[in-house]
């Protein structure tokens, strides 16, 4: 620790490479998170391609790369916020997304996010025994990247799978292979189907999340599928072909037993962190005493930014944010009250944010920031949030004020988002800091910048895909090219749920269905713990019913090809080095699609055109169908072959 203390650590240079590549992972994430429901952490790609560029100063270090990927772990993240903006143009609030509302959402959300876990710290991760499966990798590839043993091939597997992904989809966009296979079926008047993505950002989604999270989102799969819409077709004889009948009842019933679930699996995750969260402020404020009182020394790695800091910029904070609500408010049938509604927004604010700071936090740290319970934060804020408007707010206005309260309800939900992405991203980072010899409060200024960083690129990003697809469920803009929306399915979500509870008209037995299923799920999940079973984790089962099949089913691929990976490699003397080959690859396959998804919005905002590269027509899809497959898995054979011979 005294050597690395030495060090450069939080350098211009360091925090500028972090913004430039928080340019790439956010749009990655944006246009991931609004095509399946997903996004991915950012650290371990980051850290690579921070070892490889730092490389070439003689006085850079693990500290210094550390920092890198902190600043574009934390702007990756945050593009989390697009599961509630969209909501707002969803909802016809909005035709765009403004720059300077959406940046300071996620701006002073995001900041307000780090505040609020820095007294976590101790009792989350120093006094902790949580395992921080990314934050963990994360150190692994920065103290083998010390060495320079892995940099060169860590950043070629990055950048030769990110084009074998990106070239595939270019072929998709020409049409010369086909990234969809479907199937639905009739038996009497149940409906069905199956159907999975030719998606390697899916199947490197997969293969980040494991097994478990796989497993546990084919399962709901099943139960969305396989068992909530036979039985709801059959008991509702509907006209129309099995594809029709089946997604009607998926999308409008049983997906909301799966969002009924989630909500469950959220509360009970609260629960059992409600010790560890008093526990953080009580050891924060004593070595804050200490330090004061001359009594304790804190070593390096131990110095977070003081407590009377974090809570002075907490509370500072909730200004800007009320100026935000108000602003928001002008101009609207809320006006007459606003300073009751900015009062009642803020003190929401302030009070859910702590809540799923330290829920995010603690998930993260069991099972990842790419698996933490964002949904069901979000579900539970925008409940709580439009449950009180409709009780206290509601019969002040009455149906002319619904619509803005609506409206209101997602603006307050966003900001609380984007403090609960930054609490799923700062543990998960200062895990990574702690097992290097980094200094805590470092990087959480670098957490900050970070945060702004990811804030003033995600409005642009969002503006360019919703005027190249648009969104599911919002009306469609005269200018918006293409008729195959992206279906942002957590935005939509949350915004019908904001709708169905200023509305009443929420399918309460559907959601009620999913919590009685989550309770379940809790129980089966706890004895399969106990029991020493593969795990199956109730959010990702609720999130496998809510999410479409194109979505879950290529998941479940890329976990079991993971688990197979490993099994195959496991034993030898570099199985370490071919893990994270493996999770390099993945990274690769999420950033190549999804940037490319982003360079496509803009050749067809500029071309006019829904299919820009198109280059044959609907005649030749049966053969592009067969063509995709079998380019498809032979990519993936050859792509974990190589891989495997890391070791």
């Amino acid at each position: 620790m005294a050597e690395q203390s030495q060090q450069a650590e939080l350098t211009y240079r360091g925090l500028a490479l972090g913004i430039a590549i928080t340019l790439i992972f956010t749009a990655a994430n944006v246009y991931l998170g609004l095509k399946v429901g997903l996004t991915i952490a950012t650290s371990i790609p980051a850290a690579v391609i921070s070892m490889a560029a730092l490389r070439a100063f003689k006085d850079s270090g693990i500290l210094e790369n550390n920092i890198v990927q902190t600043v574009a772990s934390s702007a990756g993240t945050l593009s989390s916020i697009i599961f509630v903006v969209p909501g707002l143009v969803m909802v016809g609030w909005w035709s765009g997304f403004p720059f300077w509302p959406t940046f300071f959402i996620c701006a002073l959300g995001g900041t307000l996010g780090v505040m609020l876990t820095i007294p976590l710290r101790r009792a989350l991760i120093t006094q902790s025994t949580l395992p921080y499966p990314e934050g963990v990798a994360a150190a692994e590839v920065l103290k083998a990247g010390l060495s320079g043993e892995e940099n060169k091939t860590g950043l070629r597997t990055i950048i030769v799978n990110a084009v074998l992904a990106a070239g595939f989809n270019a072929l998709v966009g020409a049409r010369l292979f086909t990234d969809e296979v479907a199937g639905y079926f009739r038996f009497g008047n149940a409906a069905t189907g199956a159907a999975t993505s030719l998606s390697f950002a899916l199947i490197g989604a997969g293969h980040l999340a494991g097994i478990s999270v796989g497993t546990a989102m084919l399962f709901g799969y099943f139960l969305a599928w396989g068992v909530a819409t036979p039985i709801l077709t059959s008991l509702h004889p509907a006209v129309g072909t099995a594809m029709e009948v089946g997604r009607a009842a998926w999308s409008t019933q049983a997906r909301f037993i799966g969002a009924g679930a989630i909500g469950v699996a959220a509360v009970w995750a609260l629960a059992q962190l409600i010790g560890p969260m008093r526990e953080g402020f009580r050891t924060a404020l004593a070595a804050s005493k200490q330090r004061k009182q001359g009594t304790e020394v804190l070593p390096l790695h131990e110095r977070d930014i003081p407590i009377g800091i974090v809570g002075t910029v907490t509370v500072l904070l909730l200004v800007p944010i009320g100026v935000l609500l108000a602003l928001f408010l002008t101009d609207t049938p809320l006006a007459e009250h606003m300073t009751a509604l900015v009062i009642a927004g803020v003190a929401y604010v302030i009070f859910a944010s702590a809540i799923v700071a330290s829920v995010c936090g603690y998930m993260a740290g069991l099972i990842g920031a790419s698996n933490s319970p964002l949904s069901g934060v979000g579900i539970l804020a925008i409940l709580g949030i439009a449950s009180l408007l409709a009780l206290f707010a509601l019969p002040v206005f009455g149906d002319e004020g619904r619509p803005a309260l609506v409206a209101y309800a997602l603006f307050v939900t966003a900001v609380i988002f984007a403090a609960a992405t930054i609490s799923n991203d700062n543990l998960q980072d200062l895990k990574t800091g702690q097992l290097v010899g980094a200094t805590p409060w470092r990087q959480q200024v670098a957490l900050i910048v970070g945060v702004v960083a990811g804030a003033a690129v995600i409005p642009p990003v969002l503006n360019l895909l919703n005027e190249a697809y648009g969104f599911a469920g919002a009306v469609r803009a005269a200018t918006t090219v293409t008729t195959d929306p992206l279906p942002a399915p957590q935005a939509t979500l949350i915004s019908t749920l904001a709708r169905g509870v200023l509305g009443a008209d929420l399918n309460w037995d559907m959601l009620g269905a999913g919590a009685v299923l989550g309770v379940g799920l809790v129980i089966l999940d706890t004895f399969m713990k106990r029991a020493g079973w593969l795990r199956l984790p109730p959010l990702a089962v609720g999130i496998g019913m809510y999410l479409p099949m194109q979505v879950s089913i290529p998941v479940f691929i890329g976990a079991a090809l993971r688990c197979l990976y490993e099994r195959k490699v496991a034993g030898s003397p570099g199985a370490a080095r071919a893990d994270r080959m493996g999770v390099l690859m993945a990274s690769g396959f999420i950033v190549g699609e999804s940037i490319f998804g982003v360079l496509l919005a803009g050749l067809i905002v500029a071309s006019s055109k829904g299919a820009p590269l198109a280059v044959v027509g609907e005649s030749f899809q049966p053969v592009a169908l067969g063509l995709g497959v079998v380019v498809f898995a032979a990519v993936l054979w050859r792509q974990y072959h190589v891989s495997a011979r890391a070791t």
